[in-house]
């Protein structure tokens, strides 16, 4: 197994007009976007992923290779929730539904209209980061661009909280989180860090250690 470096496209042109994108085609990074991915070159120096993986959305394609990866492999698995029919709606006028308070305090138990569950996303997604993190041996690290909601399942998953908690979690556009899963356990090493990246995957971790949510999609 190996250490994961998970990380969320950059600011898209939904992001910043407040829409939920969902899978709707078409949604790259905007001006701010663009210089957030081309900062993560700089962010992430220091590390040499054995592979790099992406999201097929064209936000994470770009931020892949605004980041230096241009040659990510694209993992279906990796995609963005399916909102279904909220796709291209307005955060403002999809928090006034009834179901919004059940997705901030119990998303289990929600179903997007004509879409895909919280639950079925968050076990899609982990499956394809553990199978990916298995592909490769212990020391080696490999790069993952994602979207907020699934990272955030995949990390909640990490930390053993439920889907339920997942909401405790914020990865902002361009956050990039690291997990350790070379050990018995994951390790999350950071969570939707703008700095010291490399110094997190390039130390030693996994032995055993006592005492010591983003609106947007």
């Amino acid at each position: 197994m190996t250490k994961v470096v998970l990380i969320r496209h950059a600011r898209s042109s939904a992001n910043a007009s407040a829409i939920l994108a969902g899978r709707l085609p078409g949604v790259g990074l905007d001006d701010v976007g663009r210089d957030q991915a081309a900062a993560l070159m700089q962010l992430l120096r220091g590390i040499t992923p054995s592979a790099v993986y992406t999201s097929p959305l064209q936000r994470c394609r770009e931020t892949a290779e605004l980041a230096g990866w241009a040659d990510a492999e694209v993992i279906e698995e990796l995609t963005e929730c399916d909102y279904g029919s909220w796709s291209g709606r307005p955060l403002d006028e999809l928090r006034g539904l009834p179901v919004w308070e059940e997705i901030q305090r119990t998303p289990s138990t929600v179903a997007f209209p004509d879409g895909e569950s919280m639950t079925a996303m968050a076990e899609r997604v982990v499956a394809a980061v553990a199978g990916l993190a298995a592909r490769h041996g212990d020391g080696d690290v490999i790069a993952v661009f994602s979207h907020g909601d699934p990272l955030k399942a995949v990390l909640a998953d990490a930390l053993g909280l439920s889907l339920d908690d997942f909401q405790r979690l914020h990865v902002g556009p361009a956050g990039v989180s690291v997990i350790d899963y070379s050990g018995p356990r994951p390790m999350v090493l950071c969570v939707n860090s703008g700095s010291g990246v490399a110094g997190l995957v390039n130390a030693s971790h996994g032995a055993p250690t006592v005492g010591g949510g983003d609106i947007p999609k």
